[in-house]
């Protein structure tokens, strides 16, 4: 466990920090050059092998390449205001203790993915337990409103939060990807409205403004990440056609083949937006992100292939943000850890387990 915070250092002067060449392709790493302001802490903890620091295998390694831990959780099911249900992963002890971690998941992921179950694993061995709750339409089954889900989505997330409070008096939040843009919206869209059993945050590889991320995912070096992402959306649309026929037009898929088309013809109007600028702008955290009042951690890599300039947050008295130089898209892996623990998990449950210490914590104060 880390008692006290990495401190802030100089990017100028920090060897860990010079941008890579894979950094320069994504243009991260000039923003955090001209706007060092931003940074409360230049993380230089996650040191990958030589052979690991690349973009792309950071990014692909854990998808592909990772054993699935073998930890069993309880299947449940959340109801919502309208008459849906979310589906989600129960891990928690035989002796239950008294404390949470609600854990969002990536786009088009699943509390089955291999990020989530590593974390929950990391967790429960901590004594932490974990609900990792399921997207419309990424459960086990498609959900039964006509709605599936998008981006910004957080009054699911504060259903899931009311569930967990009804049992557990301190509750945590982790996302991952667009699960940490949910979890940074739902902090600071409405502080006055986070549940108080809420006290720390963490959110690792986050596209802040989701415009710039779908854009940069047009890019054709992140093509072979679009297509998935796009076969898996497309997919969905078909069968909630087939759930209410006549709602939705299907001859527009072939259309939709990237984000920002797909998100004009199918998203926003399922969430009443008028076409997938407003949507990104109502949905992104970026603009809301200096209201949030409880201690969040914001981890990026300056390579991830996924995000821009524009996906960066800027630090805060509550939020603190650590930029490692390598690590991808929800990568993180260095294999230093006899426990088989991504660093991403390590640094997850050091930050969450860190004793309340000074100004910080006591500006995270409701």
């Amino acid at each position: 466990m880390i008692a006290n915070p990495t401190p802030a250092t100089p990017l100028s002067s920090s060897p860990a920090a010079r941008p890579s060449p894979l950094c320069q392709t994504t243009g991260v790493s000039s923003a955090v050059t001209h706007n060092a302001a931003m940074l409360s802490a230049v993380s230089a903890e996650f040191v990958p092998p030589r052979w690991l620091r690349n973009a792309h295998l950071q990014t692909f390694w854990p998808t592909l390449l990772r054993r699935n831990p073998g930890i069993q959780a309880e299947r449940i099911a959340i109801a919502t205001p309208d008459d849906d249900e979310l589906e989600a992963d129960w891990w928690r002890g035989a002796d239950p203790g008294n404390r949470l971690i609600v854990l969002s998941h990536g786009l088009e992921g699943s509390s089955r993915s291999k990020y989530a179950i590593g974390l929950a694993q990391a967790a429960r061995a901590s004594g932490w337990d974990v609900l990792a709750w399921n997207y419309r339409g990424c459960g086990f089954r498609m959900n039964r409103a006509f709605r599936l889900y998008h981006s910004g989505e957080t009054r699911d997330l504060a259903t899931v939060i009311k569930w967990g409070a009804e049992r557990y008096g301190r509750i945590a939040l982790a996302g991952f990807s667009v699960g940490g843009n949910v979890t940074l919206r739902y902090l600071g869209e409405a502080p006055d409205s986070v549940h108080p059993s809420v006290e720390r945050a963490i959110a690792f590889s986050v596209p802040c403004d989701l415009g710039a991320s779908a854009r940069q995912l047009a890019r054709p070096p992140n093509r072979i990440y679009l297509v998935r992402f796009m076969r898996e959306l497309k997919r969905k649309i078909v069968l909630k056609a087939a759930q209410y026929p006549g709602r939705l037009d299907l001859s527009r898929l072939r259309e939709a083949r990237d984000f920002v088309t797909f998100d004009d013809y199918f998203t926003a109007p399922m969430f009443g937006w008028g076409g997938a600028d407003e949507y990104y702008a109502n949905a992104s955290s970026a603009p809301v992100i200096g209201a949030i009042r409880v201690p969040t951690l914001v981890v990026t890599a300056l390579d991830d292939p996924f995000l821009t300039p524009a996906c960066l947050p800027r630090a805060t008295a509550t939020v603190r943000v650590e930029l490692p130089q390598f690590g991808g898209h929800v990568g993180f892996v260095d294999f230093r850890d006899p426990a088989g623990r991504y660093w991403s998990e390590r640094r997850a449950l050091a930050w969450l387990e860190e004793p309340a210490h000074s100004a910080q914590e006591a500006l995270g104060a409701r």
